[in-house]
Protein backbone atom coordinates (compact mmCIF):
# COMPACT_ATOMS: atom_id res chain seq x y z
CA UNK A 1 0.00 0.00 0.00
CA UNK A 2 0.88 3.54 -0.47
CA UNK A 3 1.13 6.58 1.72
CA UNK A 4 2.31 9.63 0.45
CA UNK A 5 1.06 12.30 3.18
CA UNK A 6 3.47 10.25 5.13
CA UNK A 7 6.40 10.61 2.64
CA UNK A 8 7.39 14.15 3.96
CA UNK A 9 7.55 12.84 7.28
CA UNK A 10 10.44 10.13 6.25
CA UNK A 11 12.43 12.44 5.07
CA UNK A 12 12.59 14.41 7.79
CA UNK A 13 13.30 11.22 9.44
CA UNK A 14 15.87 10.28 7.57
CA UNK A 15 17.66 14.18 8.18
CA UNK A 16 18.11 13.45 11.81
CA UNK A 17 20.07 10.45 11.38
CA UNK A 18 22.65 11.96 9.33
CA UNK A 19 22.79 13.41 5.39
CA UNK A 20 24.05 10.28 4.21
CA UNK A 21 21.08 8.08 5.40
CA UNK A 22 19.11 11.24 4.60
CA UNK A 23 20.17 10.43 0.72
CA UNK A 24 19.46 7.25 0.57
CA UNK A 25 15.94 7.65 2.25
CA UNK A 26 14.79 9.96 -0.39
CA UNK A 27 15.97 7.99 -3.24
CA UNK A 28 14.22 5.25 -1.43
CA UNK A 29 11.14 7.33 -0.95
CA UNK A 30 11.33 9.08 -4.82
CA UNK A 31 11.94 5.72 -5.94
CA UNK A 32 8.78 4.24 -4.06
CA UNK A 33 6.27 7.42 -5.07
CA UNK A 34 7.56 6.67 -8.75
CA UNK A 35 6.06 3.36 -8.28
CA UNK A 36 3.04 3.95 -7.18
CA UNK A 37 0.17 3.88 -10.02
CA UNK A 38 -1.79 7.44 -9.82
CA UNK A 39 -5.26 7.43 -9.03
CA UNK A 40 -6.15 7.87 -13.09
CA UNK A 41 -4.62 4.71 -13.42
CA UNK A 42 -6.14 2.12 -10.44
CA UNK A 43 -9.41 4.75 -9.52
CA UNK A 44 -11.44 3.51 -12.58
CA UNK A 45 -11.27 -0.10 -10.45
CA UNK A 46 -11.80 0.68 -7.16
CA UNK A 47 -14.74 2.86 -8.60
CA UNK A 48 -16.12 0.02 -10.89
CA UNK A 49 -14.82 -2.33 -8.05
CA UNK A 50 -17.39 0.19 -5.44
CA UNK A 51 -20.11 0.30 -8.07
CA UNK A 52 -20.75 -3.18 -8.35
CA UNK A 53 -20.31 -3.96 -4.58
CA UNK A 54 -23.25 -1.45 -3.89
CA UNK A 55 -25.71 -2.27 -6.66
CA UNK A 56 -25.06 -5.77 -5.85
CA UNK A 57 -26.03 -5.23 -2.28
CA UNK A 58 -29.46 -3.24 -3.23
CA UNK A 59 -30.10 -5.99 -5.86
CA UNK A 60 -29.54 -8.43 -2.76
CA UNK A 61 -32.43 -6.55 -0.77
CA UNK A 62 -34.91 -7.00 -3.71
CA UNK A 63 -34.92 -10.77 -2.28
CA UNK A 64 -36.17 -9.47 0.74
CA UNK A 65 -38.56 -7.26 -1.24
CA UNK A 66 -39.84 -10.41 -3.59
CA UNK A 67 -40.31 -12.53 -0.17
CA UNK A 68 -42.40 -9.20 1.58
CA UNK A 69 -44.28 -9.02 -2.02
CA UNK A 70 -45.50 -12.67 -1.67
CA UNK A 71 -46.10 -13.46 1.23
CA UNK A 72 -48.68 -10.07 1.70
CA UNK A 73 -50.37 -11.83 -1.75
CA UNK A 74 -50.93 -15.39 -0.57
CA UNK A 75 -53.58 -16.43 2.21
CA UNK A 76 -52.23 -16.43 5.37
CA UNK A 77 -51.85 -20.18 5.50
CA UNK A 78 -49.66 -20.33 2.99
CA UNK A 79 -47.23 -17.58 4.42
CA UNK A 80 -44.47 -19.35 5.59
CA UNK A 81 -43.81 -21.59 2.71
CA UNK A 82 -43.36 -18.75 0.40
CA UNK A 83 -40.39 -17.21 3.34
CA UNK A 84 -39.03 -20.38 2.95
CA UNK A 85 -38.92 -20.56 -0.68
CA UNK A 86 -37.35 -17.55 -1.20
CA UNK A 87 -34.60 -17.76 1.16
CA UNK A 88 -34.28 -21.07 0.07
CA UNK A 89 -33.60 -20.05 -3.35
CA UNK A 90 -31.52 -17.46 -3.14
CA UNK A 91 -29.14 -19.56 -1.23
CA UNK A 92 -29.02 -22.69 -4.05
CA UNK A 93 -28.71 -19.53 -6.62
CA UNK A 94 -25.48 -18.55 -4.49
CA UNK A 95 -24.28 -21.49 -4.62
CA UNK A 96 -24.77 -23.16 -8.40
CA UNK A 97 -23.53 -19.70 -9.78
CA UNK A 98 -20.35 -20.65 -8.05
CA UNK A 99 -20.11 -23.90 -8.98
CA UNK A 100 -21.23 -24.24 -12.22
CA UNK A 101 -23.27 -20.28 -13.58
CA UNK A 102 -20.54 -18.02 -13.69
CA UNK A 103 -18.33 -19.60 -15.73
CA UNK A 104 -20.93 -21.10 -17.85
CA UNK A 105 -22.32 -17.88 -18.71
CA UNK A 106 -18.95 -15.89 -18.65
CA UNK A 107 -16.57 -18.30 -20.61
CA UNK A 108 -13.05 -17.38 -20.34
CA UNK A 109 -12.25 -17.57 -24.10
CA UNK A 110 -15.48 -15.74 -24.92
CA UNK A 111 -16.54 -18.68 -27.24
CA UNK A 112 -19.75 -16.71 -27.42
CA UNK A 113 -21.98 -20.11 -26.89
CA UNK A 114 -21.09 -22.08 -23.66
CA UNK A 115 -18.69 -22.05 -21.40
CA UNK A 116 -17.02 -25.24 -19.40
CA UNK A 117 -19.75 -26.91 -16.96
CA UNK A 118 -18.52 -27.36 -12.91
CA UNK A 119 -15.81 -24.69 -13.75
CA UNK A 120 -16.15 -22.91 -10.41
CA UNK A 121 -15.60 -19.09 -9.80
CA UNK A 122 -12.11 -18.44 -8.11
CA UNK A 123 -12.11 -14.75 -7.05
CA UNK A 124 -9.30 -12.53 -6.81
CA UNK A 125 -5.86 -13.29 -4.69
CA UNK A 126 -5.90 -11.87 -1.00
CA UNK A 127 -4.15 -8.29 -1.20
CA UNK A 128 -4.40 -8.30 -5.03
CA UNK A 129 -1.93 -5.45 -5.68
CA UNK A 130 -3.15 -2.00 -6.77
CA UNK A 131 -0.63 -2.38 -10.13
CA UNK A 132 -2.17 -6.03 -11.11
CA UNK A 133 -5.81 -4.83 -10.27
CA UNK A 134 -5.19 -1.52 -12.73
CA UNK A 135 -5.26 -4.60 -15.11
CA UNK A 136 -8.88 -5.46 -14.84
CA UNK A 137 -12.09 -3.49 -14.72
CA UNK A 138 -13.14 -4.43 -11.36
CA UNK A 139 -12.58 -7.23 -9.47
CA UNK A 140 -13.83 -10.55 -9.25
CA UNK A 141 -15.49 -10.86 -6.26
CA UNK A 142 -17.58 -7.67 -6.92
CA UNK A 143 -18.49 -8.81 -10.63
CA UNK A 144 -19.55 -12.54 -9.56
CA UNK A 145 -21.68 -10.95 -6.60
CA UNK A 146 -23.07 -8.00 -9.10
CA UNK A 147 -24.11 -10.98 -11.76
CA UNK A 148 -25.15 -14.00 -8.75
CA UNK A 149 -27.84 -11.11 -7.87
CA UNK A 150 -29.34 -11.43 -11.14
CA UNK A 151 -30.08 -14.79 -11.41
CA UNK A 152 -31.27 -14.86 -7.71
CA UNK A 153 -33.69 -12.20 -8.78
CA UNK A 154 -35.24 -14.77 -11.74
CA UNK A 155 -35.97 -17.43 -9.47
CA UNK A 156 -38.07 -15.26 -6.99
CA UNK A 157 -40.17 -14.34 -10.05
CA UNK A 158 -41.01 -18.28 -10.37
CA UNK A 159 -41.81 -18.41 -6.94
CA UNK A 160 -44.58 -15.95 -6.90
CA UNK A 161 -46.39 -17.40 -9.83
CA UNK A 162 -46.55 -20.87 -8.44
CA UNK A 163 -47.29 -20.55 -5.00
CA UNK A 164 -49.72 -22.18 -2.82
CA UNK A 165 -49.87 -25.52 -4.63
CA UNK A 166 -46.59 -26.53 -5.44
CA UNK A 167 -44.08 -28.70 -3.31
CA UNK A 168 -41.56 -27.21 -1.77
CA UNK A 169 -38.29 -29.86 -3.16
CA UNK A 170 -39.57 -29.84 -6.67
CA UNK A 171 -39.64 -26.11 -6.76
CA UNK A 172 -35.83 -25.77 -5.62
CA UNK A 173 -35.12 -28.60 -7.74
CA UNK A 174 -35.80 -26.42 -10.54
CA UNK A 175 -34.05 -23.57 -9.09
CA UNK A 176 -30.87 -25.89 -8.97
CA UNK A 177 -31.34 -26.27 -13.39
CA UNK A 178 -32.63 -22.44 -14.21
CA UNK A 179 -30.09 -20.86 -11.54
CA UNK A 180 -27.22 -23.08 -12.80
CA UNK A 181 -27.99 -24.17 -16.19
CA UNK A 182 -30.85 -22.56 -18.17
CA UNK A 183 -30.26 -18.58 -16.78
CA UNK A 184 -26.50 -19.15 -17.54
CA UNK A 185 -26.40 -20.97 -20.80
CA UNK A 186 -29.11 -17.86 -22.41
CA UNK A 187 -27.57 -15.02 -20.67
CA UNK A 188 -24.44 -16.07 -22.62
CA UNK A 189 -25.74 -14.67 -25.70
CA UNK A 190 -26.03 -11.89 -24.70
CA UNK A 191 -23.83 -10.39 -21.78
CA UNK A 192 -21.24 -13.32 -22.06
CA UNK A 193 -20.44 -12.03 -25.76
CA UNK A 194 -22.53 -14.34 -27.44
CA UNK A 195 -24.17 -14.55 -30.89
CA UNK A 196 -26.74 -12.47 -29.65
CA UNK A 197 -24.57 -9.74 -28.85
CA UNK A 198 -23.05 -9.88 -31.84
CA UNK A 199 -26.06 -9.84 -33.60
CA UNK A 200 -26.52 -6.31 -32.08
CA UNK A 201 -29.34 -7.30 -29.77
CA UNK A 202 -29.65 -4.81 -26.78
CA UNK A 203 -30.46 -5.71 -23.30
CA UNK A 204 -28.90 -2.78 -21.36
CA UNK A 205 -29.93 -4.48 -17.83
CA UNK A 206 -32.10 -7.27 -18.30
CA UNK A 207 -36.03 -7.12 -19.47
CA UNK A 208 -35.59 -10.00 -21.67
CA UNK A 209 -32.24 -11.65 -20.34
CA UNK A 210 -33.22 -11.94 -16.50
CA UNK A 211 -37.58 -10.50 -16.50
CA UNK A 212 -38.54 -11.95 -19.05
CA UNK A 213 -36.47 -15.37 -18.86
CA UNK A 214 -38.31 -15.70 -15.28
CA UNK A 215 -41.65 -15.21 -16.86
CA UNK A 216 -41.39 -17.47 -19.13
CA UNK A 217 -40.20 -20.38 -16.82
CA UNK A 218 -43.05 -18.99 -14.50
CA UNK A 219 -45.40 -19.70 -17.41
CA UNK A 220 -44.38 -22.88 -18.52
CA UNK A 221 -44.77 -24.00 -14.44
CA UNK A 222 -48.41 -22.73 -14.07
CA UNK A 223 -49.38 -24.12 -17.10
CA UNK A 224 -47.85 -27.85 -15.97
CA UNK A 225 -48.91 -27.36 -12.46
CA UNK A 226 -52.56 -26.19 -13.54
CA UNK A 227 -54.69 -23.45 -11.23
CA UNK A 228 -55.82 -23.57 -7.59
CA UNK A 229 -58.51 -24.98 -6.07
CA UNK A 230 -61.64 -23.34 -6.53
CA UNK A 231 -59.86 -20.71 -8.73
CA UNK A 232 -62.12 -21.14 -11.69
CA UNK A 233 -65.51 -21.95 -11.52
CA UNK A 234 -67.27 -24.77 -14.51
CA UNK A 235 -69.20 -22.00 -15.46
CA UNK A 236 -66.24 -19.49 -16.59
CA UNK A 237 -66.31 -17.59 -12.83
CA UNK A 238 -63.13 -16.34 -11.60
CA UNK A 239 -63.36 -16.84 -7.53
CA UNK A 240 -61.13 -13.97 -5.98
CA UNK A 241 -58.44 -15.21 -3.33
CA UNK A 242 -57.07 -12.28 -2.02
CA UNK A 243 -54.01 -11.98 -0.15
CA UNK A 244 -53.25 -11.91 3.31
CA UNK A 245 -51.48 -8.57 3.61
CA UNK A 246 -51.54 -5.61 1.13
CA UNK A 247 -49.29 -3.42 3.93
CA UNK A 248 -46.51 -6.64 3.04
CA UNK A 249 -47.27 -6.54 0.00
CA UNK A 250 -46.72 -2.51 -0.50
CA UNK A 251 -43.53 -2.65 1.67
CA UNK A 252 -42.38 -5.42 -0.91
CA UNK A 253 -42.82 -3.10 -3.48
CA UNK A 254 -41.48 -0.59 -2.12
CA UNK A 255 -38.06 -2.73 -1.52
CA UNK A 256 -38.02 -4.12 -4.97
CA UNK A 257 -38.56 -0.58 -6.13
CA UNK A 258 -35.02 0.80 -4.31
CA UNK A 259 -33.56 -2.06 -5.57
CA UNK A 260 -33.93 -1.80 -9.14
CA UNK A 261 -31.73 1.40 -8.76
CA UNK A 262 -28.90 -1.28 -8.08
CA UNK A 263 -30.13 -3.25 -10.82
CA UNK A 264 -30.20 -0.88 -13.28
CA UNK A 265 -27.64 1.67 -11.99
CA UNK A 266 -25.09 -1.34 -11.52
CA UNK A 267 -25.41 -2.11 -15.28
CA UNK A 268 -23.63 0.83 -16.00
CA UNK A 269 -20.71 -1.78 -15.37
CA UNK A 270 -18.33 1.20 -15.19
CA UNK A 271 -18.11 4.29 -12.69
CA UNK A 272 -14.18 5.34 -13.44
CA UNK A 273 -15.10 8.62 -15.28
CA UNK A 274 -17.14 11.73 -14.84
CA UNK A 275 -19.17 10.13 -18.25
CA UNK A 276 -20.21 7.30 -16.27
CA UNK A 277 -20.58 8.15 -13.01
CA UNK A 278 -23.67 11.15 -14.50
CA UNK A 279 -24.82 7.81 -16.56
CA UNK A 280 -25.55 6.30 -13.39
CA UNK A 281 -27.07 9.59 -11.76
CA UNK A 282 -29.53 9.30 -15.33
CA UNK A 283 -30.49 6.02 -15.19
CA UNK A 284 -31.31 6.47 -11.37
CA UNK A 285 -33.74 9.31 -12.54
CA UNK A 286 -35.26 7.34 -15.44
CA UNK A 287 -35.85 4.09 -13.28
CA UNK A 288 -37.99 6.18 -10.69
CA UNK A 289 -39.94 7.81 -13.59
CA UNK A 290 -40.84 4.70 -14.99
CA UNK A 291 -41.71 2.84 -12.01
CA UNK A 292 -44.25 5.79 -10.98
CA UNK A 293 -45.30 6.14 -14.29
CA UNK A 294 -46.67 2.77 -14.38
CA UNK A 295 -47.83 2.84 -10.89
CA UNK A 296 -49.99 6.24 -11.48
CA UNK A 297 -51.27 4.78 -15.06
CA UNK A 298 -52.54 1.69 -13.37
CA UNK A 299 -54.17 3.20 -10.73
CA UNK A 300 -56.43 5.75 -13.13
CA UNK A 301 -56.88 2.70 -15.46
CA UNK A 302 -58.22 0.82 -12.33
CA UNK A 303 -60.69 3.65 -11.57
CA UNK A 304 -61.44 3.15 -14.91
CA UNK A 305 -62.24 -0.27 -15.41
CA UNK A 306 -63.70 -1.59 -12.20
CA UNK A 307 -65.11 1.79 -10.67
CA UNK A 308 -62.21 1.87 -7.95
CA UNK A 309 -58.92 1.77 -7.88
CA UNK A 310 -56.77 -1.70 -7.07
CA UNK A 311 -53.75 -1.41 -4.99
CA UNK A 312 -52.62 -4.95 -6.53
CA UNK A 313 -52.48 -3.35 -9.61
CA UNK A 314 -51.13 -0.14 -8.85
CA UNK A 315 -48.09 -2.03 -7.35
CA UNK A 316 -47.55 -4.25 -10.37
CA UNK A 317 -48.06 -0.84 -12.40
CA UNK A 318 -44.97 0.11 -10.84
CA UNK A 319 -43.36 -2.99 -10.98
CA UNK A 320 -44.04 -3.38 -14.76
CA UNK A 321 -42.79 0.18 -15.43
CA UNK A 322 -39.47 -1.13 -13.67
CA UNK A 323 -39.46 -3.98 -16.04
CA UNK A 324 -40.55 -1.90 -18.63
CA UNK A 325 -37.15 0.60 -18.65
CA UNK A 326 -34.79 -2.19 -17.99
CA UNK A 327 -33.75 -3.19 -21.46
CA UNK A 328 -32.82 0.69 -22.00
CA UNK A 329 -33.20 2.46 -18.99
CA UNK A 330 -29.94 5.45 -20.27
CA UNK A 331 -30.73 7.07 -23.43
CA UNK A 332 -34.64 7.85 -23.00
CA UNK A 333 -35.09 11.56 -21.14
CA UNK A 334 -37.28 11.75 -18.80
CA UNK A 335 -40.54 11.72 -20.61
CA UNK A 336 -39.64 8.63 -22.66
CA UNK A 337 -39.07 6.79 -19.61
CA UNK A 338 -42.52 7.93 -17.96
CA UNK A 339 -44.48 6.64 -21.56
CA UNK A 340 -42.25 3.85 -21.54
CA UNK A 341 -43.13 2.98 -17.87
CA UNK A 342 -46.72 3.98 -18.16
CA UNK A 343 -47.45 1.42 -20.66
CA UNK A 344 -46.35 -1.32 -19.08
CA UNK A 345 -48.92 -0.27 -16.35
CA UNK A 346 -51.14 -0.52 -19.45
CA UNK A 347 -49.69 -3.66 -19.97
CA UNK A 348 -50.38 -5.49 -16.45
CA UNK A 349 -54.07 -4.01 -15.60
CA UNK A 350 -55.17 -5.45 -19.39
CA UNK A 351 -53.09 -9.18 -19.40
CA UNK A 352 -53.96 -9.94 -15.65
CA UNK A 353 -57.24 -10.76 -16.72
CA UNK A 354 -55.95 -12.57 -19.81
CA UNK A 355 -54.77 -14.80 -17.96
CA UNK A 356 -57.53 -15.52 -16.33
CA UNK A 357 -59.36 -16.09 -19.53
CA UNK A 358 -56.97 -18.91 -20.26
CA UNK A 359 -57.36 -20.48 -16.84
CA UNK A 360 -53.38 -19.69 -16.08
CA UNK A 361 -53.25 -19.21 -12.14
CA UNK A 362 -50.55 -16.71 -11.78
CA UNK A 363 -50.71 -15.84 -7.95
CA UNK A 364 -48.72 -12.65 -7.75
CA UNK A 365 -49.11 -11.61 -11.36
CA UNK A 366 -45.20 -12.53 -12.48
CA UNK A 367 -46.13 -12.91 -15.89
CA UNK A 368 -47.39 -10.07 -16.73
CA UNK A 369 -45.07 -7.76 -14.80
CA UNK A 370 -42.23 -9.80 -16.23
CA UNK A 371 -42.64 -11.79 -19.30
CA UNK A 372 -44.94 -9.12 -21.21
CA UNK A 373 -43.48 -5.34 -19.97
CA UNK A 374 -40.31 -7.32 -20.15
CA UNK A 375 -40.96 -8.12 -23.94
CA UNK A 376 -42.46 -4.46 -24.38
CA UNK A 377 -39.13 -3.31 -23.00
CA UNK A 378 -36.88 -4.76 -24.96
CA UNK A 379 -39.01 -3.49 -27.94
CA UNK A 380 -39.14 -0.07 -26.86
CA UNK A 381 -35.50 0.26 -27.04
CA UNK A 382 -35.70 0.68 -30.96
CA UNK A 383 -37.23 4.00 -29.64
CA UNK A 384 -34.09 5.47 -28.23
CA UNK A 385 -30.68 3.54 -28.81
CA UNK A 386 -30.16 4.38 -32.88
CA UNK A 387 -27.47 0.90 -32.77
CA UNK A 388 -30.77 -0.90 -31.74
CA UNK A 389 -32.79 -2.37 -34.85
CA UNK A 390 -36.67 -4.20 -34.40
CA UNK A 391 -35.77 -7.61 -36.17
CA UNK A 392 -32.49 -8.03 -33.91
CA UNK A 393 -34.68 -7.45 -30.95
CA UNK A 394 -37.46 -9.87 -31.90
CA UNK A 395 -35.03 -11.97 -32.70
CA UNK A 396 -33.64 -12.09 -29.10
CA UNK A 397 -37.21 -12.07 -27.65
CA UNK A 398 -38.21 -15.22 -29.70
CA UNK A 399 -34.55 -17.26 -28.85
CA UNK A 400 -35.37 -16.42 -25.49
CA UNK A 401 -38.55 -17.32 -25.50
CA UNK A 402 -38.25 -20.70 -27.08
CA UNK A 403 -35.16 -21.85 -25.42
CA UNK A 404 -36.68 -21.32 -21.47
CA UNK A 405 -40.09 -21.98 -22.18
CA UNK A 406 -39.47 -25.30 -23.94
CA UNK A 407 -36.57 -26.18 -21.37
CA UNK A 408 -38.65 -25.29 -18.49
CA UNK A 409 -41.87 -27.31 -19.92
CA UNK A 410 -39.72 -30.60 -20.77
CA UNK A 411 -38.40 -30.26 -16.86
CA UNK A 412 -41.81 -29.63 -15.03
CA UNK A 413 -42.92 -32.28 -16.77
CA UNK A 414 -40.45 -34.64 -15.99
CA UNK A 415 -41.10 -33.59 -12.58
CA UNK A 416 -44.99 -33.45 -12.65
CA UNK A 417 -44.15 -37.95 -13.79
CA UNK A 418 -41.68 -38.67 -11.43
CA UNK A 419 -41.22 -36.85 -7.78
CA UNK A 420 -44.56 -35.25 -8.35
CA UNK A 421 -44.84 -31.74 -8.24
CA UNK A 422 -48.03 -30.61 -6.71
CA UNK A 423 -49.31 -30.67 -3.23
CA UNK A 424 -52.63 -33.18 -2.53
CA UNK A 425 -56.17 -31.58 -2.50
CA UNK A 426 -56.57 -31.80 1.57
CA UNK A 427 -52.86 -30.09 1.71
CA UNK A 428 -53.83 -27.33 -0.52
CA UNK A 429 -56.71 -26.87 1.38
CA UNK A 430 -55.58 -27.01 4.98
CA UNK A 431 -52.49 -24.50 3.91
CA UNK A 432 -48.88 -25.63 2.83
CA UNK A 433 -47.62 -23.86 6.21
CA UNK A 434 -48.99 -26.78 8.41
CA UNK A 435 -48.87 -29.22 5.12
CA UNK A 436 -45.64 -29.41 4.43
CA UNK A 437 -43.55 -27.21 7.01
CA UNK A 438 -45.51 -27.91 10.42
CA UNK A 439 -45.52 -24.17 11.40
CA UNK A 440 -47.38 -21.14 10.35
CA UNK A 441 -47.22 -17.29 9.61
CA UNK A 442 -49.96 -16.30 11.54
CA UNK A 443 -50.60 -19.01 14.31
CA UNK A 444 -52.66 -16.70 16.61
CA UNK A 445 -54.94 -15.47 13.74
CA UNK A 446 -57.98 -18.06 11.86
CA UNK A 447 -56.33 -18.96 8.51
CA UNK A 448 -58.32 -17.23 5.49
Amino acid sequence: MHYPKLLPAVVALGLLAGPAFAQETVVVVEDAAAAAPSFDEIGPYIMTTLLFCMAGFLVFFMAAGFAMLEGGLVRSKNVTMQMTKNIALYSVAAIMYWMIGFNLMYPGEFNGYVGGFFNTTVLDPVGVAAADAALDYASVGSDFFFQLVFVAATASIVSGALAERIKLWPFLAFVVLLTGVLYPISGSWQWGGGWLSEMGFSDFAGSTVVHSVGGWAALAGAIVLGPRLGKYAKDGRVTPMPGSNLALATLGTFILWLGWFGFNGGSQLAMGTVGDVSDVSRIFANTNMAASAGAVTALILTQIVYKKPDLTMVLNGALAGLVSITAEPLAPSLFGALWIGAVGGVIVVFTVPMLDKFKIDDVVGAVPVHLFAGIWGTIAVVFYNSDANLITQLIGIAAYGVFTFVASLVIWLIFRATVGIRVSEEAEMTGLDTAELGMEAYPEFSRG
